[in-house]
């Protein structure tokens, strides 16, 4: 999707999007979305070539972005450059969610979004850079508009806050749902491989406290009912 907004300076095209990876064993590197902006006339005003960061096997990729125009773009088409392919370090399962939590979405005033929360990483080792992306979606799911914000030195059990405004959606829209993800920075694969192949943190870290049963009873068969 794409946004138009009178500016001081001529006019402010945002877009968002969403890239799917059908390919579930290769990553997609070197992506580059494509956003051009014609006038009524069919003239282009607007030429804009945005690097993505890579996509996982399998996976998604959610990119936002932005620029200026001195003239208005009645038709902003967003397309892509073809993804180079490269065969996975690990076997899919290994390349773990960076989880988010305690989202708020929150209205402001001039017709902006504020959105929050916490980003955490799964991996041993430290995030050195993370992309955070958030979409807003109306009760149709339809793609409304987004943003997106940096969180650096990401560690185990130690989750960042991060803060981004999300600016220019349509009038009268009514967001419903808001989707944030985040991910490793890069148009390769290494920084992801990197902190899949230092393991991820186990899940169950604290010693039971309670005593063992005296029976395991899940190895017990069943013979006969009374």
């Amino acid at each position: 999707m794409s946004n138009v907004v009178k500016s001081p300076d001529g006019y402010t095209v945002n877009w968002a999007g969403v890239l799917a990876n059908a390919n579930p064993w290769h990553f997609g590197e070197h992506v580059v979305a494509t956003v051009v902006g014609r006038d009524a006339a069919g003239a282009e005003v607007v030429k804009m070539e945005q690097p993505l960061d890579a996509v996982p096997p399998g996976g998604s990729l959610a990119f936002t972005g932005q620029t200026s125009a001195t003239k208005k773009p009645v038709k902003v088409t967003i397309g892509y450059r073809p993804a180079q392919w490269r065969p996975a370090a690990r076997i899919v399962s290994a390349f773990k969610q960076f989880p988010v939590t305690r989202v708020q979405t929150l209205p402001q005033k001039n017709g902006s979004y504020l959105i929050t929360g916490y980003i955490a990483n799964p991996y041993r080792l430290p995030a050195s850079t993370l992309v955070v992306s958030a979409l807003l979606r109306d009760k149709a799911g339809k793609l409304l508009g987004g943003g997106s914000t940096f969180a650096d030195d990401v560690k185990a059990g130690r989750p960042p806050r991060f803060i981004l405004t999300i600016e220019g959606l349509p009038k009268g829209a009514e967001v419903a749902r808001t989707e944030v993800t985040a991910r490793t920075w890069g148009s390769t694969a290494r920084p992801y491989e990197d902190l899949a192949l230092g393991g991820a943190v186990p899940l169950h870290t604290i010693k039971p406290t309670t005593p063992p049963f005296a029976v395991d009873r899940g190895s017990q068969i069943v013979t006969g009912k009374q």
